[in-house]
């Protein structure tokens, strides 16, 4: 029976919610294998000042006191230089910019970047990281859409990295071999995160499938083959971030003329294991331990000392384990990723 040894694994991007939710999934994070979790800030109200970041923080720790939050802010007018380094003191890791309209909750986001430039470069002296979605809204003037928002997007990257070289920012849940190009030409402080699902999945399995819905959408196999090689490469810029996005299922199996269903894949409770198994299946096993850990803390600057915790994973002989259907949350449940499927891993 094999064994693998997972040292410090951090999730380096999550939605914890609010809430009765956010009860519900915290300790999924640990459940899923990570006890270190970077936090997305796209709440209702977002989280915008340094003050809601660390009231929230407590929350996630009220929720689960055994768990790491690293806390970011939301791109917005609200925030300024004074902000970032008032965030910098408090132990805020980055800042996240949602395009408007984009994905969930993103209706208060960002249309230029350039009202932005003092803001990106008290982060760049402060050394705050800058966490792009990287998606141009929808816009038949430009030809935009789902399928090439992602790389309408990347001249934005481009321009960003070439005014703030210094500044560090990652490009998330890369969904092209357009993005992996893009970030793989760029300098040492552009990384990329990738979600698992991503790895898994094309357009066939979202395309009427609500539970497959997310922002940005998988795109063609060539695609997906591109964040897989990138990862069997070894690149050590490309590093786990889940995007676990839960929603209830309502909101996800049903919608409406005027309601669409909810963009988002749940994957922390299953998190660790199912990284493991995806990676098997396309021969990049033996970078599992970098992928989810050594090259995302390495880029953030986190500690990677001996005293960190090490996970273990086991092979499941047979048929593998059953990925649980769902998780209740009050009247309604959380579907994750691959519900009733078999995975070949789990975590000791």
């Amino acid at each position: 029976m094999a064994v693998i040894h997972v040292p410090s694994p951090v999730d380096f991007h999550v939605h914890l919610r609010q809430g009765q939710l956010c009860s519900v999934v915290t300790p999924h994070v640990r459940k899923g294998g990570f006890k270190a979790a970077y936090v997305m800030p796209n709440l209702k109200p977002p989280i915008t000042t340094t003050e809601q970041a660390l009231k929230y923080k407590q929350e996630l720790q009220n929720n689960d006191p055994e768990t790491e939050y690293l806390m970011t802010l939301y791109l917005s007018p609200d925030l300024n230089p004074d902000e970032v380094r008032k965030a910098k003191r408090a132990g805020i890791m980055g800042v996240k910019s949602y395009p408007r309209g984009v994905t969930t909750n993103s209706d208060g986001g960002i249309e230029s970047y350039e009202p932005y430039y003092p803001v990106f470069e008290a982060m760049q002296e402060v050394g705050l990281v800058l966490n792009l979605h990287g998606e141009v809204p929808s816009d038949d003037k430009t030809n935009a859409c789902v399928l090439n928002a992602e790389e309408k997007f990347l001249p934005h990257l481009f321009s960003l990295h070439t005014r703030f070289p210094k500044l560090k920012i990652v490009l998330e849940h890369a969904t092209s071999r357009a993005a992996v190009e893009a970030v793989k030409s760029l300098g040492s402080t552009v990384a990329c995160t990738i979600t698992p699902h991503h790895l898994a999945m094309t357009v066939d399995d979202w395309a009427g499938q609500g539970y497959h819905y997310c922002k940005p959408v998988a795109k063609y196999p060539d695609d997906r083959e591109a964040l897989r090689q990138v990862i069997r490469d070894g690149h050590p810029r490309f590093f786990l971030g889940s995007d676990s996005a839960p929603h209830p299922s309502l909101a996800k199996s049903t919608s409406t003329p005027s309601q669409s269903c909810a963009a988002g894949i749940y994957t922390s409770p299953i998190l660790l294991p199912l990284t493991a198994h995806l990676l098997e299946s396309f021969g990049a096993l033996d970078k599992l331990a970098n992928f989810v850990g050594e090259f995302g803390r390495r880029f953030y600057g986190l500690d990677m000392s001996t005293g960190n915790p090490i996970v273990t994973l086991r092979e499941v002989e047979g048929h593998g384990v059953t990925i649980q259907e769902s998780w209740k949350c009050g009247e309604d449940s959380l579907v994750p990723f691959m519900a009733g499927k078999r995975i070949r891993w789990e975590i000791v």
